[in-house]
């Protein structure tokens, strides 16, 4: 079942690129960004991770922080985001407990695993989700979601 605008963010645990558990309540009074993508070292994916990287700043200021999530395991996405320096965490599920609880689907006929974008606000309430396999318009989906919240 897909989260819907004003589900609560699922209680989920998920491993980090250092290999640590990592749970979304540590988050608290902050808004999130969450975006789930196929592969890490793909172009799209790579393309997508480094323009959530350059605007990072812009998510920070807004009171968010981002966070990436794929299928691939701690090691790679260790290796990912050392080789190109996101300074957001990476978290592995493996086992798709994640995209079942957001309700991610599959992209391309099924053969790839989606593309998705969530916004959260502080509350951790769903105020925005984006789905779409090009990576280039999740970055101004999620700040201009963000920017309504601000003026609020």
């Amino acid at each position: 079942m897909a989260l819907k605008i004003g589900d609560k963010l699922p209680r989920l645990t998920l491993k980090d690129q250092e290999g640590e558990n990592f749970h979304f309540s540590r988050l608290e009074d902050k808004a999130l960004v969450i975006f789930f993508y196929p592969k890490d070292f793909t172009p799209g994916c790579t393309k997508e991770a480094c323009s959530f990287r350059d605007h990072y700043e812009e998510f920070q200021d807004l009171g968010a922080e981002v966070i990436g999530i794929s299928t691939d395991n701690e090691n790679s996405h260790k290796k990912f985001a050392s080789k190109h320096k996101l300074p957001y965490l990476l978290l592995s599920d493996k086992e798709k407990r994640a995209r079942k609880a957001f309700g991610v689907k599959a992209g391309l006929m099924g053969l790839l695993p989606g593309r998705e974008t969530f916004v959260f606000d502080k509350d951790k309430k769903l105020i925005h989700r984006f789905n779409s396999m090009g990576a280039s318009q999740h970055i101004p989906e999620a700040l201009n979601s963000l920017k309504k919240i601000q003026e609020k």
